[in-house]
């Protein structure tokens, strides 16, 4: 099986134009995770990539957020358990940000909105896709799954990728690779939550006292909620969002806020939402009452003995190539930690070397493409001898 190997690392490696023609084009499409026709845009142009390479590709339909794409190689190996490539095409970007910073390469790094989180990645899953279909070599069935919703907590694809993943052989998502060059082999879990609380409106004036003030319940909640962060511990809690009111001379009758959970193990998910509840349940306020929803949710990446073995399998086939790959631990969350979390060997970041996500600053080194999608195809080769 490994005869196809030289031919695939010489064909990736001619492909870098391509490549970045390709990733200029799905950068530049508006793609924010509640903007299903950008979203599905971005989908559309990696289906006719793979059609436009044999490949055969299915759109997994969804109402209310992006439609997942899925397409699997030809594989001359005997396995039926899938080796999945793992990746999502949403963005944190607002509509139009495309237009106003379209992309661009500078001094060797591409800039544009989600060029390295994660289209950089999805660029290279396609192409080594397309290379084990086009000149076989990998020990069983190779599959990418380009989810819509990722930076919302996969409210419409984690099913998908908890049923793919249990499956599988292994998963590799190509989250951007870390500044210096290393992966991801543990990551938190998060919860994405509304807290609603509701007061009584009266005249701040006339009637100030038949008030219940649904800010100033807010507020008192807010500092508690603050203070079950543990840093040392790996927990962290913010209220990133606030809102509420009807007017200023009016004693506010409902406000809200979004906040941001994050957790080591499922043992402090568990302890920090029993505390969460009962902030939201024990009013400060006289007859103001409160209700929460969780809006997203990300399963902790936690290394297994599995995990473990994939990730020194990546880390020798990126030594073989002559680069050093080391582990680290993410606070951000990711779908790898779904597979994960069903039992699946899981690795993450091992897509383009990147930094700065989520913000103006958000860059891909143009020269590690090519690199990380031959260490990609090198490792899936060499699960044929794990």
């Amino acid at each position: 099986m490994t005869d196809s190997l030289p031919a695939i690392l010489a064909w990736l490696e001619e492909r870098r134009p391509e490549m970045l023609a390709l990733l200029e084009e799905v950068v530049n499409i508006d793609s924010g995770s509640y903007d299903k026709a950008g979203v599905d845009e971005v989908g559309e142009r990696f289906a006719r990539f793979f059609e436009e390479h044999g490949v055969p590709v299915q759109t997994i339909q969804n109402a209310d957020f992006g439609d997942a794409i899925r397409a699997a190689a030809n594989s001359s190996g005997g396995g039926n358990r899938p080796i999945v490539l793992l990746g999502h095409r949403d963005t944190v970007f607002p509509k139009g940000e495309a237009a106003r910073r379209p992309f661009t390469i500078r001094d060797g790094r591409a800039y544009g909105p989600g060029v390295c989180d994660m289209k950089g990645g999805l660029v290279i899953n396609a192409f080594v896709l397309v290379a084990f279909h086009r000149f076989g070599g990998a020990p069983a069935p190779v599959v990418a799954l380009m989810t819509s919703d990722e930076e919302i907590g996969a409210p419409a694809c984690q099913t998908l990728i908890e049923e793919t993943a249990r499956g599988a052989r292994a998963v590799f998502n190509s989250e951007p690779g870390r500044p210096n060059g290393d992966v991801v082999t543990g990551r938190k879990g998060a919860l994405f939550m509304r807290l609603e609380v509701f007061g009584k409106a009266a005249h701040s004036g006339g009637n100030f006292a038949e008030g219940v003030s649904a800010i100033g319940e807010l507020a008192h909640k807010i500092v508690k909620l603050h203070a079950l962060t543990d840093v040392e511990a790996g927990v962290t809690l913010n209220v990133g969002l606030v809102g509420g009111g009807q007017s200023v001379n009016t004693i506010a009758p409902l406000a809200e806020a979004e906040i941001d959970l994050r957790f080591v193990t499922h043992d402090q998910r568990e302890a920090a939402m029993e505390r969460i509840e009962a902030i939201v349940a024990e009013a400060t306020t006289p007859g103001a009452t409160a209700r929460l929803s969780i809006k997203g949710a990300f399963h902790p990446l936690v290394q297994d003995d599995g995990s473990r073995a994939l990730f020194e399998t990546y880390q020798s086939a990126m030594a073989e190539a002559g680069f050093a790959v080391e582990g680290q631990f993410a606070g951000g969350s990711a779908d790898s930690g779904f597979t994960a979390s069903v039992g699946c060997p899981t690795i993450c970041a091992v897509g383009p070397v990147g930094g700065k996500a989520h913000s103006p600053e958000e860059y891909l080194e143009v020269d590690s493409i090519v690199p990380r999608a031959q260490g990609l195809a090198r490792a899936i080769i060499r699960l044929g001898g794990a």
